[in-house]
């Protein structure tokens, strides 16, 4: 465990590279684009839905606000539980990326012998990752609805849920580029992959770390595979 620790303390000192800072960047300005995107959409289809269902401004005189405040406050709702969904699906498009740069720096020789991922890979890695996500997150909203009621018991099951999901893809990410066919296991442990999914879950809800956590979590990821590999 102290190995997660450390590799998510080194990740840490990644953030200090300008390369890296740059990927930050444009990874989060892609995320930011997709959820403008999906905060619009989503307004004008709950809007719409309500409308359709009999809330309509001709009903009473504030049927109109009304209607624009329950939109607003699900679509709040529904942002908030995505936003690990969505950026972690963005950056598994640019972990590859960052799992190099750290390569190049930390561990040049695994550098030397890793297979870059072509753009259809990266994407179908994205993509189930982010099918995963959404499914299980559906799942488990009855139940997590069904806890409000305890004050902690939704944020314990949605952070222990994607401790799980996350450690998964974090997982994937970096051993992408270095299994030697997509059937061969990577070197770690289920409790090393939840802790360190448990980290990146944890982060990734708190307001403005949430931002850099997706990177972080791949950065951490690499130092955890090549610790493992090198002693191994």
């Amino acid at each position: 465990m102290l190995l997660v620790i450390r590799s998510l303390m080194l990740a840490l000192r990644e953030l200090a590279r300008p390369r890296v800072l740059a990927i930050l960047a444009r990874s989060l300005a892609v995320s930011l684009l997709l959820f403008a995107l999906l905060a619009g959409g989503g307004w004008w289809a709950l809007d719409w839905l309500f409308a359709t269902l009999g809330l309509e401004d001709a009903l009473f005189a504030g049927a109109g606000p009304l209607r624009a405040a329950l939109s607003v406050l699900l679509v709040g709702l529904g942002l908030w539980l995505g936003w690990r969904i969505v950026a972690m699906a963005v950056i598994a498009f640019y972990a590859d990326e960052v799992v190099a740069l750290v390569e190049q720096r930390h561990y040049p020789h695994a550098a030397q012998t890793a297979r870059d991922p072509s753009l259809p890979t990266q994407a179908r890695v994205a993509l189930a990752g982010a099918g995963r996500a959404l499914l299980a997150n559906l799942l488990v909203l009855p139940v997590a609805l069904a806890l409000l009621v305890t004050g902690v018991g939704t944020l314990a099951l949605f952070l222990l849920v994607n401790a799980v999901l996350v450690g998964r893809e974090l997982q994937d990410m970096v051993w992408l580029r270095h299994r030697a066919d997509a059937g061969q296991p990577a070197p770690f442990s289920r409790a090393e992959r939840f802790l360190l999914g448990g980290m990146i879950a944890v982060l990734l809800a708190v307001p403005g770390v949430a931002f850099i956590a997706p990177l972080l979590g791949a950065a951490a990821a690499t130092h955890l595979l090549h610790r493992k590999l090198d002693k191994s």
